[in-house]
């Protein structure tokens, strides 16, 4: 049984994934080209999310309730919501791969583990890509309900007993706690949402809170650091821009600052433009390496 994903297709606003066993049809503004492959292969597609009249699945076949795929050894529980997500970003599997690449050379040459912190960690495949290469990480999102999917990720992975703090909290009140308690991290990763609410109803709104957010981060970085990754799907938030910001709040220190579009790529599928990163790193870029 296939039990990995995979972008199969996209074209006409739509993009067709493989979801371990399962192939489903999903929204997708980007892909406004025409798809390559027949339509006889997207009818294969058990389950379609469509967003007309109303956000809603379609089911072919019944799809059980939740399932596991497997992206580049991580596990992740997939489950259809009814905002047509599934509890993984695929585009971020690049930054998986580098992310373990990085915390497991640190390791041979530091006793230590790396201390890494995940804001708004959504399902955790950032929390679970450097746990899984040694790495104590704090797992934070102002969502319950996530906190408890990215627990049960961990659970998949065999890493129940791994260091791992799991936070449900505001970002940046926990942030401004963190400083004053001289907690320090080598390695921090982040993915602001355009808009959002913390646990006792803060609002973030990005193109206020990021400049700050930012700030903070870097007065949280220990002597030390090996990384700052900061990732965006909010329209406007070029590659440029978050290199500006990234920049701004990182400059005085030594390393590498690249920034580009996040990708959501298959083997013979047009790449997908799905987001905005930049990363600032003390040894070497994500394409240099």
């Amino acid at each position: 049984m296939n039990t990995t994903y995979s972008l199969i297709d996209s074209g006409l606003g739509r993009k067709l994934e493989q979801f371990g066993p399962y192939l489903l049809i999903r929204p997708c503004s980007q892909a406004v080209w025409k798809p390559q492959l027949p339509e006889s292969e997207w009818a294969k597609a058990q389950a379609e999310f469509s967003r007309e009249p109303e956000n809603r699945w379609r089911y072919k076949v019944q799809l059980p309730e939740q399932w596991t795929v497997d992206v580049d050894g991580i596990k992740f529980k997939i489950a259809p919501t009814d905002f047509g997500h599934l509890g993984i970003f695929p585009e971020q599997r690049s930054h998986w791969a580098w992310i373990q690449k990085t915390i497991q050379e640190a390791k041979a040459h530091h006793p230590n583990p790396p201390q890494v912190l995940n804001l708004f960690a959504y399902s955790g495949g950032s929390t679970l890509a450097p746990a899984l290469a040694g790495a104590e990480v704090c797992h934070l999102d102002a969502s319950k309900g996530m906190v408890t999917w990215a627990r049960e990720n961990a659970l998949l992975n065999q890493l129940d007993t791994a260091p791992i703090r799991w936070i449900v909290d505001d970002v940046n009140k926990f942030l401004k706690r963190e400083i004053r308690r001289n907690h320090r991290y080598e390695a921090i990763v982040l993915d602001p949402p355009t808009f959002g609410r913390g646990s006792k109803g803060e609002v973030f709104k990005i193109e206020e809170a990021l400049p700050e957010l930012l700030t903070d981060c870097r007065s949280l970085l220990s002597e030390q650091p090996l990384f700052v990754l900061l990732s965006c799907h909010t329209p406007g938030f070029t590659p440029i821009v978050l290199r500006h910001m990234m920049n701004q709040a990182f400059g005085d220190l030594q390393g590498f600052l690249e920034e580009g579009e996040m990708l959501l790529e298959g083997s013979g599928a047009l790449p997908i433009p799905s987001g905005t990163y930049a990363l600032w790193s003390k040894v070497g870029s994500k394409t240099s390496r």
